[in-house]
């Protein structure tokens, strides 16, 4: 196996990392966002306020979005990482 064929499956590997991690970290950042501007505007300084509403909202996100991850998980798995395997790299 050549460098650029490791380096584009590496390439590729973190690509599909990337989008199976994105719905989760997008609304994580985003409650977060809202949760501290909640907590600039109105002076509550509570650790819980923070913790609680985020963990709830990234537990729903990877609920939701688990059957996609785990799609996108299992074509990259199929389509690239058991051919080089087959191929013999």
């Amino acid at each position: 196996m050549q460098d650029a064929e490791i380096l584009d499956f590496l390439r590729e590997g973190l690509w599909v990392a990337l989008l199976s991690a994105m719905p989760v970290l997008s609304v994580a950042l985003t409650v977060g966002l809202v949760i501290g501007l909640f907590q600039a505007l109105t002076s509550i300084q509570e650790a819980t306020l923070t913790f609680v509403p985020k963990l709830a909202a990234i537990v729903a996100v990877f609920w939701l979005s688990m059957g996609y991850s785990g799609q996108l998980l299992v074509n990259f798995f199929k389509d690239t990482v058991l051919v080089k395997i087959a191929g013999g790299f």
